[in-house]
């Protein structure tokens, strides 16, 4: 086999026009972050049921407290950490498409025994074993949408997959608001949710068997045969959507040989990209995870009623698809370190706003504002830390920075109960404030530019 092949594949992949194949595979891709997103939120929608059930409380006796939902929070990130920092090097080994379904599998069977348990301390470990499974699964699609799609869409892309991931908030804060209270067959309804979620999983898993293994992965690993294969059927596919011949092939920018070792994210250029995103991570998550899995204790340290915070907080998650739609209109226009500039801006100064209102109207609405710029930065981020990386690395990369994410989030849950306890829905706001302080610091002092160039060119 040409080994020509193993040189092309970025420029071939790369100058091929966004056609209905393309859109398929982040649609195929983005049903796994589906499950990611519907993971973390229903941490917020089943706390109340949690608690109602007699099982936590939201005022735990001790910082660590099992049968506090901020301990239940912390277990959810720290699974997280462990799959993502832990076992994100096996997609650079194994590959973007096999890790896929092992990790949805996981994440399925986990969540169908959590739901089964009746105490504190086993619903805390089947937490924390299904998390690890979907913090596998974000590192995998994290890499691979951008091996799959050219330079010129990659922010719609991440903005798509976001869109249709986000699809999932209004759902299971609907199911929260229609089930939590009750208990239909008799099944708590927290119970109910945490089972709906591991069936469907089984579901995205049969539909993404469609999707190819990723081009540049194989070439990388020497499977040539397979690689071409690959790309010729991506080839013809994309060329028979758009009814023309495919556009020439650009400059070929050749990638640096050498194997997927940890110590490179260690080296230049790397290592300031790591410790940018890093922080970055570390300090992001406050703001995301800081509002998102709070919004109903929040509403209802406002003085609102348990059954109408979850109605709120429905009418509140409504708006997460029309952040990345909102988003699709810059995502490949403005540069990706000032689009996390700017939603961070917005993260910390809605919620000190938030914080302030006393009528419900205003109250939704500012919960709809930081709602839309952490969706905004959600998309952002994913894509740019992705790109900043080479191929035979990605995969561990990214697993290693969105780590520190997942770990500083096990802790938000806890710091953010302490804050809450200590000053209410206040003292979340100003310290969600500091830390977006910090990221803007951060991504404007360090970040490099990224739109409109090649993985192979940035990695240079």
């Amino acid at each position: 086999m040409d080994q020509s092949i193993a040189t092309n594949v970025g420029a071939r992949l790369d100058r091929l026009p966004f056609s209905r194949t393309l859109w398929l595979f982040v649609l195929l891709i983005a049903l796994g972050g589906v499950f990611e997103l519907y993971d973390l939120f229903m941490t917020a929608y089943i706390a109340p049921g949690l608690v109602r059930a007699g099982l936590y409380t939201a005022r735990p006796a001790s910082f660590f407290a099992a049968n506090g939902i901020g301990f239940f929070v912390f277990c959810t990130f720290a699974g997280m950490f462990v799959g993502t920092m832990g076992f994100g090097f096996v997609a650079d080994r194994m590959g973007r498409r096999a890790i896929f379904t092992y990790s949805l599998l996981w994440y399925s069977l986990a969540s169908a025994i959590m739901a089964f348990q009746h105490s504190a301390e086993g619903i805390d470990l089947w937490r924390f074993i299904a998390s690890v499974g979907i913090g596998l699964e974000q590192v995998t699609i994290d890499t691979f949408i951008p091996e799959l799609v050219p330079p010129q869409g990659r922010g719609r892309a991440f903005a798509l997959y976001q869109f249709i991931a986000f699809l999932i908030v209004p759902v299971v804060a609907f199911l929260g608001w229609l089930l939590v209270p009750h208990a239909p067959l008799g099944l708590d309804g927290w119970r109910w949710i945490a089972l709906i979620s591991a069936v469907a999983a089984l579901a995205a898993w049969w539909l993404r068997r469609a999707l190819p293994e990723s081009p540049r992965w194989l070439a990388r690993h020497g499977e040539l045969e397979r690689a071409e294969a690959t790309m010729r059927m991506i080839e013809e596919r994309v060329a028979r959507d758009i009814g023309a011949p495919l556009p020439p092939i650009g400059a070929i920018l050749v990638e640096r040989a050498g194997q997927s070792r940890f110590a490179e994210l260690f080296r230049a250029p790397y290592l300031k990209r790591t410790v940018m995103m890093s922080l970055f991570n570390s300090l992001s998550v406050v703001g995301y995870y800081g509002f998102a899995a709070w919004v109903p204790t929040l509403l209802i340290d406002k003085g609102i009623h348990v059954t109408t915070s979850l109605l709120y907080a429905f009418i509140i998650a409504i708006a997460n698809p029309i952040g990345p739609l909102l988003g699709f209109l810059v995502a490949d226009r403005m540069e990706r370190k000032w689009q996390l500039v700017c939603s961070s801006v917005g993260i910390g100064a809605f919620m000190l706003l938030f914080a302030l209102q006393t009528n419900d109207v205003a109250i939704i609405a500012y919960g709809v504002l930081v709602t839309l710029s952490n969706n905004w930065l959600s998309f952002a981020f994913h894509n740019y830390q992705a790109e900043l990386y080479p191929t035979r690395v990605r995969a561990r990369a990214v697993g290693f920075v969105y780590a520190w994410g997942r770990a500083t989030a096990a802790f938000v849950g806890l710091l953010i109960g302490f804050f809450f306890r200590q000053a209410g829905t206040m003292g979340v706001a100003l310290f969600i404030g500091v830390a977006m302080v910090g990221v803007i610091v951060v991504i404007a002092t360090m970040g490099p530019r990224t739109l409109g160039q090649s993985l192979e060119e940035i990695s240079q």
